[in-house]
C-alpha cells in the first residue's frame, strides 16, 4: 500500500472510531491546534458542512456556551445542542440573514470547507469550487464580527493567486496550511485568515 493510501486510511478509520461524520474533521482539528481560532464560548457558521465533520468538532470547540450554525444545500447529519443546521445553497441572497439570526449576532469564525459536485473536469471543478469559495468569502463581509477569523479550503489552479489577493485584501492576516488529514496528490490547501479589514454596518 502506498504512503498516500495508507494516510487516507488511517484518517478514514480515525473518524470511525471517534464518531466523526468524515475523515475531514481532523484537518480542522489540526488546524486549530496550529491557529488556535476557535474558542471555547465562539459562534461558528460552517459553509458547506455535510455530512458534518467540522460541524462536530467545532461544537466540541466552542462547548455548551457556544454555538455552531452549520450550512449546506445536503443534509447536516448532526444532531447536537449546540448546533443547528441550515439547508440552503450558500449562493441564495438570504442565506446572511438566516446565519445572523441563529447566530443571535455576528460569528467570531467563518468555516468554509465548500466544494462542487465533482464532474471530474478539473478545470471546471476547479473554477466552480473558487466561486463558491468567493461566495463564502463575500458572506464573511455581512457575517463576520470585527477581529473575527476565517478559514478556508481551496481547489489550488488557474485562479487560486487571485482567490489569494482577495484575501489578503480583505483580512489583515492570511496563513496557508496543508492539513495531514489532506492527501499529497490532492490539489486542496487550507487558507486561515484572521482580522476582516472591513465590515459592514
Amino acid at each position: 500500500m502506498r504512503l498516500n493510501e495508507a494516510r487516507r486510511d488511517l484518517y478514514r478509520r480515525l473518524a470511525r472510531e471517534q464518531g466523526y461524520k468524515s475523515r475531514a474533521a481532523f484537518k480542522l482539528i489540526e488546524a486549530n491546534e496550529r491557529y488556535d481560532f476557535v474558542s471555547p464560548g465562539a459562534k461558528v457558521v460552517d459553509f458547506g458542512a455535510a455530512p458534518g465533520g467540522w460541524t462536530q468538532v467545532a461544537s466540541e470547540l466552542v462547548g455548551p456556551q457556544g454555538f455552531v450554525v452549520g450550512v449546506d444545500r445536503a443534509p447536516i447529519r448532526v444532531k447536537l445542542p449546540n448546533v443547528a443546521a441550515l439547508k440552503m445553497d450558500v449562493e441564495d441572497p438570504g442565506v446572511p440573514a438566516k446565519v445572523l439570526d441563529l447566530l443571535k449576532g455576528r460569528a467570531d469564525v467563518v468555516l468554509s470547507d465548500i466544494a462542487p459536485t465533482v464532474t471530474g473536469v478539473w478545470e471546471l471543478d476547479q473554477t466552480r469550487q473558487v466561486d463558491l469559495t468567493l461566495k463564502v468569502l463575500d458572506i464573511c463581509g455581512a457575517v463576520l464580527k470585527e477581529g473575527g477569523s476565517a478559514f478556508f479550503k481551496l481547489f489550488e489552479g488557474e485562479r487560486s493567486q487571485d482567490v489569494r489577493d482577495r484575501f489578503r485584501a480583505t483580512f489583515a492576516s492570511v496563513r496557508v496550511i496543508k492539513p495531514a488529514a489532506s492527501r499529497n496528490a490532492s490539489s486542496e490547501l487550507y487558507y486561515h485568515c484572521q482580522g476582516p479589514k472591513q465590515r459592514a454596518p
